[in-house]
């Protein structure tokens, strides 16, 4: 075989081993050391090491320290100790775990339960006021923590079983938990954002930039398709009594507001504007954001030694997830490369002659599939690095492709038969819900998601405005 023809095995190896469901950090990192070792391997060079001690009448065990040191004399561990302290040093990726921090203890903080109640009260008079209000909280708790597993798991404990309580279709009411659970990987500050902008060496500022608009205009398009279908079906999302709402004053909503909408959303705010507006880098951002969720939680005395030593314990965890993944993911890429395999496929995408937009569909729609099986981080890691060398050939920002694919993933969470949002609301549910309903009320948002990435594509503005405003062209 010739070194292509292994890189290309080494890929299918990968896919194989990802739907066995073998660990995916773990799997790369192997796979990068065994088929580097062969990638590198120089046997002449420990043949002529070995002869060399024999010649100079070297015993038994020093000609067996010879074997191991001439195993062990690879370029590939090499590779792999620099590809480690890269990923950990990587200035960048410090901000993950400032944010994953600032989710978990804001998640802990008792907040959203009353930021819904609030937005319900207040949304009352719109149709399907509580899946609209769901949607709001959704979006505002995604955005501040950007776990969606978390972020639906809750929903779908708080806001779930109101709305089904207030005669709700459960198709309804299921796919708005998981729709709204799943924009926090797009709206700033975004993990995924500063992943992507690690992979692909885009400034982690400037695709926050371009990603507030999109990430805002499919809140938009969900919230439309939320008050339309309560109209136009009004059996869907019956009209709540006088009763069951209760009588408020402005004075008394507005304060209501003033206590828990607002402080979620200054501290959101106040993280992206500084980022924004060049006031500090993402990591000091993440920094002021990590305190600001506890200051926030200590308002709400919520703060509690259990409480602050989950959320370290959970961020470590999944700081670590992404970190070795990097590590995996780096290792792997490099061997793959040094083998011919990402010529390999370059020569080929090119061969075929497509237009910039054929490169975009069918690009987007591999995103699409992988997004049944593989989590987000694994497909950014793993997979785009495959599509960036070959954007400069169709012309294409890697700021805009970033973009389309952060929205694209939205479906990741959203499509069936893998749809991992389904599974998260299906866990907490109550026994006569069935997945076959969440499914179907999820269907739906997966349309939006498609129709908001045709937008973006023929109104490219809504991605370059606000990055060329702030930071110029």
């Amino acid at each position: 075989m010739s070194d292509p023809q292994v890189a290309v095995a080494m890929l299918l190896i990968l896919l194989l081993a990802i739907f066995l469901g073998f660990p995916v950090a773990f799997t790369l990192m192997a796979l990068g050391v065994a088929f580097g070792y062969y990638a590198y391997l120089n046997p002449g060079r420990m043949w002529r090491a070995y002869e060399r001690a024999v010649e100079d009448g070297a015993d038994g065990w020093t000609l067996t320290e010879h074997w191991i040191g001439g195993f062990f004399n690879n370029r590939i561990f090499d590779l792999f100790v620099n590809q480690t302290y890269s990923v950990i040093s990587n200035d960048v990726l410090t901000a993950i775990p400032l944010f994953l921090f600032m989710g978990y203890i804001v998640e802990r903080a008792n907040i959203i339960e009353r930021l819904f109640g609030t937005l319900y009260i207040a949304t009352r008079h719109i149709p399907g006021s509580m899946a609209v209000a769901a949607l709001i909280t959704c979006t505002l708790f995604a955005t501040a923590t950007g776990i969606v597993g978390a972020v639906v798991t809750l929903m779908g404990l708080l806001a779930f079983p109101a709305m089904l309580k207030a005669r709700y279709d459960i198709s309804y009411a299921s796919g708005v938990i998981c729709a709204g659970g799943t924009l926090g990987i797009l709206i700033p500050p975004s993990i995924l954002l500063i992943v992507y902008g690690a992979t692909a060496g885009v400034s982690v500022v400037r695709m926050y930039a371009a990603a507030l608009l999109p990430g805002l205009l499919l809140a938009g398009l969900y919230l439309i398709y939320v008050v339309a279908k309560a109209v136009l079906q009004p059996q869907v999302a019956p009209k709540p009594t006088r009763d069951e709402v209760g009588h408020y004053s402005v004075l008394q909503i507005s304060w209501m507001l003033l206590t828990s909408f607002v402080p979620l959303a200054v501290l959101i705010l106040a993280v992206l504007g500084a980022i924004l507006f060049g006031l500090a880098t993402p990591s000091e951002a993440a920094a002021i954001g990590a305190l600001g969720g506890v200051v926030l939680a200590a308002a709400y005395r919520a703060l509690t030694w259990k409480r602050l030593k989950e959320s370290v314990y959970l961020t470590a965890r999944t700081t670590a997830m992404v970190c070795w993944l990097f590590v995996g993911s780096a290792t792997f890429a490099s061997v793959f490369a040094y083998l011919g395999g990402q010529q390999l496929i370059s020569d080929f995408v090119t061969g075929l002659d497509m237009s910039p937009l054929m490169f975009l569909i069918v690009a987007q729609i591999i995103i699409f599939i992988l997004g049944w099986p593989l989590e987000w981080t694994e497909i950014i890691v793993i997979f785009v690095p495959i599509f960036l060398p070959l954007l400069a050939h169709f012309e294409i920002d890697p700021l805009f492709f970033g973009v389309l694919v952060a929205v694209n993933l939205q479906t990741a969470f959203l499509s069936p038969p893998m749809a991992m949002s389904a599974y998260y609301l299906k866990g907490i549910s109550p026994p006569h819900v069935q997945l076959s309903d969440i499914f179907r009320g999820m269907m739906p948002y997966m349309l939006i998601v498609i129709l908001c990435m045709v937008i973006i594509y023929i109104f490219p503005q809504i991605v370059y405005g606000l990055p060329n405003l702030i930071y110029g062209g």
